[in-house]
């Protein structure tokens, strides 16, 4: 049977590459379908199994089962007959939370689960879906994302700046870049803080070993990563968990989730990052029964970016928003106070 190749193919059966990963040293044998699990978001194993039966799975150029034992120095490319989705962009009517807009910048509250740019499994219902359906020319900035200076995470809501002209996609990615705009998030979590106020510092990169995480990599590793910044205070102690201010000096990719867990207190129900597990309390089942009801009513990580400021890129005026801690958050926490509440008063009652 002939090895199929990328060269293989011919113009009307061209495929494009989606995914692209070299095994690093240490890899132990593991088949190719469990191993691009761990790399790819958004997918299942079936759909990494038929993409392999397909042909689009190739090792070192050479197509491959899913059964296939990957080891280090292998070269892995996902192909599919399409080209990446991010690139076929269609604006669509989506109702947004408009906050502010003049004809250089828009504001958006950001609802959570609403994803900000196409990528690999969220090809519709963007927020850039619905910024094309309302603008044309939006300017691009350097990853070619028409509008975006910055970017939240799908499952964190709150406030984002969109640039609706040149001028002002360079303006504002200036300031974003030598650290004068105003990021303020408000997070939920896991364990009693013992200061009221600090400082995370450590650069922020990909983790080795699963590259839908992050990591701080410190010491001997510190020159791996982007040098990342985050200034914290207690708001409220709720027992075992606590509500916390985050202000961002810097802005990389899941920098509060990844600064959080770095010093012990994880984002209450991050799943990405170990949040949606109990890591604080007792082991009491009517404790697991409350957490569990504390994750149905906030189905996501406890993030919310509730304070933006930037200087406008024509009048050059400081302009600062603010919204409101969504209800889903606000429920959760609602929920910790009446706990921790009755937890101080048999606490008391044991004295």
């Amino acid at each position: 049977m002939q090895d199929y190749t990328p060269e293989n193919f011919d113009e009307e059966s061209e495929m494009y590459e989606h995914f692209a990963f070299t095994v690093k040293e240490g890899q132990k044998p593991l088949r190719v379908d469990k191993y691009l699990m761990n790399f790819i978001e958004n997918t299942t194993r079936n759909k990494i199994q038929d993409a392999a039966k397909e042909g689009g799975i190739f090792v070192n150029d050479v197509a491959v089962k899913s059964n296939y034992k990957v080891k280090p120095g292998d070269n892995i490319r996902v192909m599919f007959a399409h080209p990446t989705y991010e690139n076929l962009l269609v604006g669509e009517d989506i109702d947004l939370d408009i906050v502010y807009e003049d004809d250089d910048v828009l504001v958006v509250n950001k609802p959570a689960g609403m994803v900000v740019h196409p990528g690999h499994g969220n090809y519709s219902g963007t927020l850039i879906n619905a910024l094309i359906y309302r603008f044309d020319n939006l300017p691009n900035n350097s990853s070619d994302r028409p509008g975006l200076v910055h970017r939240i995470d799908k499952d964190t809501s709150g406030l984002l700046v969109v640039a609706k002209t040149e001028q002002a996609m360079t303006h504002l990615a200036a300031q974003f870049a030598e650290k004068t705009s105003e990021r303020e998030y408000v997070a939920i979590v896991w364990g009693n803080m013992e200061e009221d106020e600090g400082t995370v510092e450590g650069n922020i990169g990909r983790h080795p070993k699963n590259r839908l995480q992050n990591t701080v990599f410190l010491d001997d590793e510190g020159d791996k990563g982007k040098p990342a910044v985050t200034h914290y205070k207690v708001l409220e102690r709720l027992g075992y968990v606590t509500v916390v201010s985050c202000k961002l000096e810097t802005g990389r990719t899941h920098q509060i989730r990844v600064h959080m867990k770095h010093i012990g207190h994880t984002l209450f129900n991050d799943e990405r990052y170990g949040g949606e597990k109990i890591l604080k309390g007792t082991t009491f089942t009517k404790y697991r029964q409350f957490v569990d009801n504390c994750f149905k009513v906030l189905p996501r990580q406890a993030l919310h970016a509730k304070t933006l400021g930037f200087e406008h890129p024509r009048t050059g005026e400081f302009l600062r928003f603010e919204t409101p801690i969504p209800q889903d958050m606000e429920d959760c926490i609602e929920k910790w106070r009446v706990y921790s509440k009755h937890q101080s008063l048999e606490t008391d009652s044991d004295e």
